[in-house]
C-alpha cells in the first residue's frame, strides 16, 4: 500500500511539470547605409512628423518617430533577456524536481523493505517466545550450541541495529527531500510569474512599435530604415575615428573560429524573441548556440553572459568575443574582426553584420578565455 501511496504521489509531482517552457529573446542593428540624401521639398521629414498623414502624430518628426521605435524594441530586448533568465531557471528547477520526485519515490521504497525487514526480526523473536538470542542460548542446555550461536547472534543484533539505522537515515533524507521539492516549486512558480510578466511587456512592446511602423506611408518605412542605417553609420564612424581599431588586431582561437563560422552561417535567418535556432535567432540565442556548437557552453542570456564571463579590454578583443551592448547589458553581437560583429538586431530584421561600434558598447566577455 506505502508502495503505492508513494509511485502515486510521485506521478502526481513529476506530471505537474508538463506545463513548463516557452520561447525566449534579445535586440540590435543592421549595416552601414548609403550617404544621406537633401530631404525633398514633400518629403515626410519636412512635414514635421507629417509624414504622419498615415496617423502618427501630425507633430512629430520621422526621426523622433524611429527614436520611440528604437525605445520600445529596447525596452522589449530588456524584458527579453527577463523572460529568457527565467525561463532558463524554470527548466532547470523543474529538472530538480523530477530528480527529487525520483529519490522520494526511491526513498519510500527503500522505507517499505527496510521496515519488512525489520518486521521479520520481530516475528522471529515472537516465535522464540520474545526472548532476546543470549536467553536462548543460555537455556539451550547445549555447550556447542551456545558457542556456536554467540556469533550468530551478535552478527543479529548488529542486523537489527543497521536496519534501524538505516530506517532512521532513509526518513531523514526523505524529509530532506520533500522539503527541497517544496522549495523547487516554489521558485518554479516565482519564475513562472516573472515569465508571464516578462512575455506581456515583450508582446505589448513590440505591438507598439509596429503600430508605430504600420502608420507610415512606404516612403516614410524607407526612410525610416534609411534613418535607423545613419545612426548606426554615424555611430560607427565616430567609434573608428576614436583609434579603438588600431589596437584590434589579434585573431581567433581554434574554439573562436568554429563560433564565428556557425554565427556567420545564420546570417539572412530572421530575428524572433526567445528563438535559439535553427530558424530563427534572437540576439543572446545566436551567441549562445554558436559557442555550443565550438564546443564553450555559455549563458543563455546577454545579461548573464556579460556577469558570468570573462571581461576583456575593447582593444584586446578578438573574433568570437561578444560585444555587450547598452549599460543595462540587454544587447549582444559576436566580433568577426574589421570592426564589425553579426547579431540578430530585433523583430522585424535579420541577423545581419554591422560596426561593432554601432551601438553604445558596454564591455566585450570571451567565452573561452
Amino acid at each position: 500500500m506505502n508502495r503505492r501511496h508513494s509511485a502515486a504521489a510521485a506521478i502526481t509531482l513529476v506530471c505537474a511539470l508538463a506545463v513548463l517552457a516557452a520561447p525566449v529573446q534579445a535586440f540590435a542593428t543592421p549595416a552601414p547605409p548609403a550617404p544621406e540624401q537633401p530631404p525633398k521639398s514633400g518629403d515626410a521629414e519636412n512635414s514635421g512628423a507629417s509624414g504622419t498623414s498615415s496617423g502618427t502624430s501630425g507633430k512629430k518628426s520621422l526621426e523622433e518617430v524611429r527614436a520611440k521605435i528604437d525605445d520600445l524594441y529596447r525596452k522589449a530586448g530588456a524584458a527579453t533577456d527577463a523572460y529568457n533568465l527565467a525561463e532558463e531557471r524554470s527548466k532547470k528547477q523543474s529538472g530538480e524536481i523530477v530528480k527529487l520526485a525520483q529519490a522520494i519515490v526511491e526513498g519510500q521504497a527503500k522505507i517499505a523493505e527496510l521496515k519488512s525487514r525489520a518486521g521479520a526480526q520481530a516475528r522471529e523473536q515472537y516465535r522464540n517466545a520474545g526472548l532476546p538470542p543470549g536467553a536462548q542460548l543460555m537455556l539451550s542446555g547445549d555447550p556447542q550450541l551456545f558457542l556456536d550461536g554467540i556469533s550468530r547472534a551478535h552478527q543479529g543484533q548488529q542486523a537489527a541495529k543497521g536496519v534501524l539505522g538505516e530506517l532512521n537515515r532513509t526518513q531523514e533524507d526523505l524529509e530532506t527531500y520533500t522539503q527541497d521539492a517544496s522549495t523547487n516549486w516554489t521558485k518554479l512558480e516565482a519564475s513562472r510569474v516573472k515569465q508571464a510578466k516578462a512575455k506581456k511587456k515583450i508582446n505589448e512592446q513590440i505591438a507598439a512599435a509596429k503600430k508605430l511602423e504600420s502608420q507610415l506611408e512606404k516612403k516614410e518605412r524607407a526612410r525610416l530604415l534609411q534613418l535607423e542605417q545613419q545612426a548606426e553609420y554615424k555611430s560607427q564612424t565616430a567609434w573608428l575615428s576614436s583609434g579603438a581599431l588600431k589596437e584590434i588586431n589579434r585573431g581567433a582561437s581554434a574554439s573562436g573560429k568554429k563560433a564565428v563560422a556557425f554565427a556567420t552561417s545564420q546570417i539572412g535567418k530572421p530575428y524572433k524573441w526567445g528563438a535559439v535556432g535553427p530558424a530563427s535567432y534572437d540576439c543572446s540565442g545566436l551567441t549562445s548556440q554558436a559557442w555550443a556548437a565550438a564546443g564553450h557552453p555559455i549563458p543563455r542570456t546577454s545579461q548573464e553572459q556579460w556577469r558570468q564571463l570573462p571581461h576583456v579590454a575593447v582593444k584586446d578583443m578578438r573574433p568570437g568575443d561578444l560585444v555587450i551592448y547598452f549599460g543595462d547589458a540587454t544587447h549582444v553581437g559576436m566580433y568577426i574582426g574589421d570592426g564589425a560583429i553579426v547579431h540578430a538586431p530585433r523583430p522585424g530584421r535579420d541577423v545581419t553584420i554591422t560596426g561593432a561600434g554601432s551601438m553604445e558598447i558596454l564591455g566585450v566577455v570571451r567565452p573561452d578565455k
